[in-house]
């Protein structure tokens, strides 16, 4: 479990530094309609298994700089890709095989 919140924290950390400046996001967090967003996040942090996540979060720290479009080709944005992480790890099963399939792909 330590593994799994270690390599989660540190996936965040990359994914707010290649964000940081992100346009889009600071036009999202500025006026946006946030509970259109809540919902598009939940509904798109649910449509990906745990496994699909570990592997998206592997593609991510392989390839920090490219984040954003890794992201947004399975139609989730930086605070959607974090919820689902979160949501994952609240499960001790689900969380076991989000790092499996992290470990899998890295």
């Amino acid at each position: 479990m330590k593994t799994l919140l270690t390599s989660s924290a540190i996936l965040m950390l990359v994914l707010a530094a290649g964000c940081r400046n992100n346009p889009a996001s600071t036009a999202a967090s500025s006026g946006s309609d946030t509970t259109t967003t809540s919902a598009q996040s939940s509904a798109s942090a649910t449509s990906l298994s745990p496994e699909q996540l570990g592997i998206l979060g592997a593609q991510i720290k392989k390839q920090p700089n490219e984040a954003e479009k890794i992201l947004a080709d399975h139609g989730l944005n930086e605070q959607q890709f974090a919820a689902a992480i979160r949501k994952v790890s609240e499960n001790p099963a689900d969380a076991k095989r989000y790092a499996s399939a992290y470990k899998g792909a890295s």
